[in-house]
C-alpha cells in the first residue's frame, strides 16, 4: 500500500506522487542541448526526487553519474587532492548502476589524480566518446569555499574548451541545492566559513557564469496536485471532490511540494481520511502546531540574518511594502529560502499562507511590544462551542485598547497597532481556528485578515484613520472582498491616531450596499 511521503526521495511504487512528467521533459530538453545549469530551490522542494526521476528518464540515452555532497565530512574539502579522490569515488560508485563495462567503471578511480589539473585530464579521458551527464545534489553542503569554487572553475574551463572543440568533458552538468552558485559565497560568509578579501566581490564573483537559466516552475499547480489525489482516490474510493480539494490545498501552500504532501499525509493518517475543505483546514492546523525540519530552517534563517528578519517583520507587521527586485540581496535571499515571491503589482509578498501564518506567530511570540498586553479577555468570553463571537471580540479589544494604550504616542501605535491586535486575537482562536493575512493587500494603511474558526469565516479589515472619505472607501473595499468570499457580514477595525479628538471607542453595525459591517474605531 502506497503512502504520502515527506521525508527523503519519493519512489513511485511506494508513494503517492504528483505527475511532474512535463517538468522532467523540459529539463531533458536542457540536457539534450548540453546545458550546464543549477536547480536552486528552498529546502524540501522536491529537488532530490526530481533528480532521481530525471536520472531514470536519461539512462536510455546517457551515462548518468548522480552524486550528492550530503554527508561528506570536512576532510573531503580540506584540499584539492582530498576532494578529487572523493569525487572520483562517488562517480565510480554511481557507475555500478549504469550500463557501462566493469573496466570503464573501475577506471574512474585513479590514484594519480591529486589536483584539479590532473582531474581535468582524467575527466577528458573518461568522457571521450561518451555522453556523460553529471548531477550533484546538495552542492551547498560544502565546507570549504575555495576548494569547491576551484572545482566549478575546472568544469567551466572544460565547458568553454568543449564548445571550441578543444576538450572532452561532461555533456551536461546539473547542480542542485538551496543556494544558487552565484550566491554560494554569501551563504558561506553568513556561516563564517569564508572571509572574503577587502577588494573581493562578496556576492557575484562566480566561476559558474556559463550556466543556462533554469526557469522551470517546480511548485505544484492545482491541476498537478490533482494528479496525486487521483492516484490516491483510485485506491481508496473516498468520494472526494478532487478539483476542490486540490484548489484548497493550493490556496494554503501555493504548491510548495513538502507542504502539499504533508497536508495530504495528515488527512490520510491523522484525520480519518477527511478529504473535505474542513479536513484540509484541520490538517493545516496540525502542521502549524508541529515541529519539523522545514520550519526549523525558517526560524534558523530568520534568526541568523538580521536584515532578512527586519525585512520580513516590516513586510508582515508594519506594512512597509517593497517591490520585488531580485537584485536586492535581501529579497534575493528571501526568495532563495522560499519566503518570498513576486505578487501583484510587482510587490514582494510571502510565498504561501502557511509560511505567512508561521511567521506572524513567530513575530508575535518574539515582539517587544508591550509590557502591558491586552489580556483581560479569555477564550470562553468569545467562544461558545464551535462558534466564535467576533463582535464581542472586537468590542473587548476596543475597551482594553482604550484603557492601556490611549496615552501612547501615535508613531508607536501606527507602527505596532496591528501586532497588538494579532497578539490579542491569536490565543482566542488558538486550537480551534487560525488566521491568515491577504498579503497582496498589506501595506502601511491596510491589512485584511481572514479568520477561519470551525465552519465560520470572518473578514477583518485593519485601517489607519485617513479621513471620512477614505473611511467610506474602506466600506467599499470590504464589501468587495466579502463578495469574493460570499459573506454577508464583515468587520472594520480602524486605528485613529489624531490628537485632540474624542478617544472613546466607537463600535456599531452599519448597513452598506446590502452587507452588514461592524465598524470599530479605536
Amino acid at each position: 500500500m502506497r503512502r504520502f511521503n515527506v521525508t527523503g526521495v519519493c519512489v513511485p511504487d511506494k508513494h503517492y506522487m504528483v505527475d511532474i512528467s512535463d517538468k522532467l521533459a523540459q529539463i531533458k530538453e536542457m540536457v539534450d542541448y548540453g546545458d550546464y545549469f543549477t536547480i536552486n530551490r528552498a529546502r524540501q522542494y522536491g529537488k532530490t526526487t526530481t533528480l532521481s526521476l530525471l536520472k531514470k528518464m536519461l539512462e536510455n540515452e546517457y551515462t548518468v553519474a548522480s552524486i550528492s555532497f550530503e554527508g561528506l565530512g570536512d576532510e573531503s574539502f580540506e584540499s584539492a587532492s582530498a576532494f578529487c579522490q572523493v569525487f572520483m569515488r562517488l562517480v565510480q560508485s554511481e557507475m555500478a548502476f549504469a550500463d557501462v563495462s566493469e573496466e570503464y567503471r573501475a577506471s574512474w578511480l585513479n590514484e594519480n589524480v591529486e589536483d584539479f589539473y590532473t582531474l581535468g585530464l582524467h575527466i577528458k579521458e573518461m568522457c571521450k566518446g561518451k555522453k556523460v551527464v553529471l548531477m550533484i545534489d546538495e552542492v551547498d553542503k560544502t565546507s570549504n569555499n575555495r576548494t569547491y569554487l576551484h572545482f566549478l572553475g575546472l568544469l567551466r574551463d572544460k565547458y568553454l574548451k568543449r564548445e571550441l572543440e578543444k576538450d572532452y568533458t561532461f555533456h551536461s552538468v546539473i547542480l542542485a541545492g538551496v543556494y544558487d552558485i552565484k550566491n554560494i559565497k554569501l551563504k558561506m560568509i553568513n556561516e563564517g566559513a569564508y572571509i572574503p578579501a577587502a577588494t573581493e566581490n562578496k556576492l557575484y564573483n562566480s566561476p559558474w557564469n556559463i550556466a543556462a537559466n533554469f526557469k522551470i516552475d517546480m511548485s505544484f499547480n492545482p491541476v498537478e496536485i490533482a494528479t496525486m489525489l487521483k492516484e490516491y482516490e483510485a485506491e481508496h474510493n473516498t468520494g472526494m471532490d478532487i478539483p476542490a480539494i486540490a484548489d484548497e490545498i493550493f490556496s494554503f501552500t501555493n504548491g510548495y511540494p513538502f507542504l502539499v504532501s504533508r497536508i495530504c499525509q495528515s488527512i490520510d493518517e491523522e484525520l480519518g481520511k477527511e478529504w473535505t475543505q474542513q479536513g484540509t483546514q484541520d490538517a493545516v492546523k496540525i502542521i502549524l502546531d508541529e515541529k519539523n525540519t522545514l520550519f526549523d530552517d525558517i526560524y534558523k534563517n530568520l534568526e541568523n540574518n538580521r536584515d532578512l528578519y527586519d525585512f520580513m517583520y516590516g513586510l508582515l507587521i508594519t506594512g512597509s511594502g517593497n517591490g520585488f527586485n531580485i537584485y536586492n540581496p535581501i529579497i534575493d535571499l528571501g526568495h532563495t529560502y522560499g519566503f518570498l515571491k513576486k505578487g501583484e503589482s510587482n510587490k514582494a509578498v510571502v510565498s504561501n499562507r502557511i509560511f505567512e501564518i508561521l511567521m506572524y506567530d513567530y513575530f508575535i511570540s518574539k515582539d517587544s511590544i508591550p509590557k502591558k498586553r491586552i489580556t483581560g479577555v479569555i477564550q470562553r468570553d468569545v467562544v461558545d462551542g464551535a462558534r466564535f463571537d467576533m463582535e464581542l471580540c472586537l468590542r473587548k479589544f476596543a475597551e482594553h485598547y482604550a484603557e492601556i494604550y490611549s496615552e501612547r504616542d501615535a508613531e508607536f501605535l501606527e507602527r505596532e497597532g496591528r501586532l497588538l491586535f494579532l497578539s490579542y486575537l491569536k490565543p482566542l482562536i488558538n486550537g480551534q481556528g487560525f488566521y491568515h493575512i491577504e498579503s497582496q493587500f498589506t501595506d502601511l494603511r491596510r491589512m485584511d485578515i481572514v479568520v477561519d474558526f470551525g465552519s465560520e469565516q470572518f473578514i477583518i479589515k485593519l485601517k489607519l484613520w485617513k479621513g471620512e472619505a477614505e473611511h467610506s472607501r474602506a466600506y467599499e473595499q470590504l464589501v468587495g472582498y466579502m463578495d469574493s468570499k460570499s459573506l454577508g457580514a464583515g468587520y472594520l477595525l480602524t486605528f485613529d491616531f489624531r490628537k485632540n479628538v474624542n478617544k472613546q471607542p466607537y463600535a456599531k453595525w452599519v448597513d452598506f450596499d446590502g452587507k452588514r459591517i461592524f465598524d470599530v474605531i479605536v
